[in-house]
């Protein structure tokens, strides 16, 4: 009996969202390996920590997801790199995977052609790209610019013009989001408050406190003050967000947006 082939598709998954399961469901469908490991990143190199929920949470949603598709038995949630050294590298989990399972499976990786473009930049990208076979799916308005002798491009998987930023964005706004995710894992984000603009002001402060603050930092929790109306909260981090990057102009101009609105909401106590 042969290796099992095991396809890794490695993500954030913040949340895990509709199109997620269907190219997982899509790579089975076309044989294109026996499982399908839905790789959750604890922590993503090239994407700040405060944004990203819980590993649990995502796990939690990625459990659900995975047990609601149409194939429950063959598209798995793994929580592997959580339990690798952190910040999380594919290289590592790769090597990880290979030593203690090579003998077992045969693996390869699923990926979007923005993630393939961005290649060249992974650590140790060159034993990646000679060791792994590597199924590359299309993602709207972006072009396939670096391949490798073992990449396929699935030309005719499904695309989807959402992303699990345009969902985060959706609650932010109290936005249904249960055409994009799964029902019941949009319950579990109703139930938990994940992604609401008093849940992001939250993971915002202590990332804040934790002595990691940055211009970003700042403007994002401001835009969430804004949003709630408590414009004081609001000007007195894009004012912080001003001192750490003076050449930003975002900062500045919620700042004017904020002090027009009290000047016309209060106009008798500026102008008596």
């Amino acid at each position: 009996m042969g290796k099992k082939r095991m396809m890794l598709y490695f993500g954030s998954f913040n949340p895990v969202h509709r199109g997620h399961i269907a190219l997982a469901e899509y790579a089975i469908d076309n044989n294109l390996c026996d499982e399908v490991a839905m790789i959750i990143s604890p922590q993503n190199p090239f994407k700040d920590s405060w944004a990203q929920a819980a590993e649990m949470d995502r796990y939690a949603m990625m459990e659900i997801a995975c047990r609601n598709s149409r194939h429950p038995e063959k598209i798995l949630p793994s929580v592997i790199e959580f339990l690798l050294e952190k910040p999380s590298y594919t290289i590592n989990t790769l090597r990880h995977l290979t030593e203690n399972y090579g003998d077992q499976m045969e693996f390869a990786i699923l990926m979007g052609c923005d993630l393939i473009n961005q290649l060249p930049r992974w650590r140790s990208a060159e034993e990646i790209i000679a060791g792994y076979d590597i199924f590359v799916y299309p993602r709207p308005n972006c072009k396939m610019e670096f391949t490798t002798a073992r990449t396929t491009f699935l030309q005719d998987a499904p695309q989807h013009d959402y992303s699990s930023t345009a969902v985060r964005e959706c609650i932010e706004r109290g936005d249904s989001i249960e055409e994009v995710v799964d029902k019941e894992v949009a319950a579990y984000i109703r139930e938990r408050g994940l992604w609401t603009t008093s849940y992001k002001i939250t993971t915002l402060t202590a990332a804040i406190e934790q002595g990691a603050a940055s211009a970003e930092m700042y403007i994002e929790r401001g835009k969430c003050y804004f949003r709630k109306n408590d414009w004081g909260s609001a000007i007195n981090d894009f004012k912080k967000a001003e001192e750490l990057a003076p050449n930003q102009t975002e900062a500045k101009q919620y700042i004017e947006m904020a002090q027009e609105i009290l000047e016309f909401r209060y106009k008798d106590i500026y102008n008596p």
